[in-house]
């Protein structure tokens, strides 16, 4: 191990997911200001991201603004990628010395009006052979219920792909009956705090009902170097980007050194 207690890592093998302190107070601030700079730069381009589908119940106006790929506006946000003491806790859950960038993204919910995200798991929207891809989702503010945190269904990973009743298309989700978001396990995390947890795990997000309190996340999606696709979708700024190991699938043919690779 070269981060995690054994402790930890039986915990993330238990549950599949684990909240880490990483990131330096330094860290943290300088994230957070050029969080605000890239969103301020970017507020009148089209940000919202909440999701369509018969999965919502509440009819009142709810909003979430996303921007994908922060490490094309920051190089903060780039050396994030690299950050040696992520690495590490990312390849003892991964358990490989190889890792490569799937995508990262970001969500802001504005108090008052903060998009809920329906149970769900991450596998739908990019199945990979052997199930390598982890998310970790760093929390640029304290997060609760209360202002839209994360919530989990613990130890889920381990049932699998779960069946996607989305009626819509691009957006992928679960029974909310069958994974009511009532019963999920609400994560409360402090600010620059890490969750790193495996794409199988059933989770989800409240509404932010605070009247002062954004909430902040920066995602980022890691898979293994051994693993592949299964279909070829999502593909995104930097995907297959070696940040540890090495990786040789990636076609070297000078003919087609300008096509966008899905490694299918």
């Amino acid at each position: 191990m070269k981060f995690l207690t054994p402790e930890q890592s039986k915990f993330y093998d238990d549950n599949g997911y684990i909240v880490l302190d990483i990131l330096t107070k330094e860290e943290i601030s300088e994230l957070s200001q050029e969080y605000d700079k890239i969103f301020q730069a970017k507020a009148h381009s089209n940000l919202e991201a909440t999701w369509d589908g018969d999965w919502k119940k509440d009819e009142q106006k709810k909003e979430v603004k996303s921007i994908h790929g922060l490490q094309m506006y920051s190089a903060a946000y780039t050396s994030l990628l690299l950050n040696e003491k992520l690495l590490d806790a990312c390849e003892d859950i991964m358990k490989t010395p190889n890792i490569l960038l799937h995508h990262t993204k970001a969500h802001s919910k504005p108090p008052g009006t903060g998009s809920p995200f329906p149970m769900h798991q991450d596998y739908h929207y990019f199945p990979f052979e052997k199930d390598s891809m982890i998310a970790v989702f760093i929390s640029l503010d304290a997060a609760d219920p209360d202002n839209g945190g994360l919530c989990v269904y613990p130890g889920s990973h381990k049932l699998g792909p779960q069946e996607d009743v989305s009626n819509v298309t691009n957006y992928h989700y679960l029974d909310q009956e069958k994974f009511p978001i009532e019963k999920a396990t609400p994560l409360t995390l402090k600010q620059g705090q890490i969750v790193i947890f495996s794409y199988l795990l059933i989770h989800g997000s409240y509404n932010n009902t605070s009247t002062d309190r954004v909430r902040r996340m920066h995602l980022i999606q890691l898979m293994s170097g051994e693993d592949v696709p299964l279909v070829a979708v999502h593909l995104s700024d930097c995907q297959r980007m070696v940040l540890r190991g090495q990786c040789f699938t990636k076609n070297a043919d000078i003919r087609k050194r300008f096509v966008k690779e899905n490694s299918l």
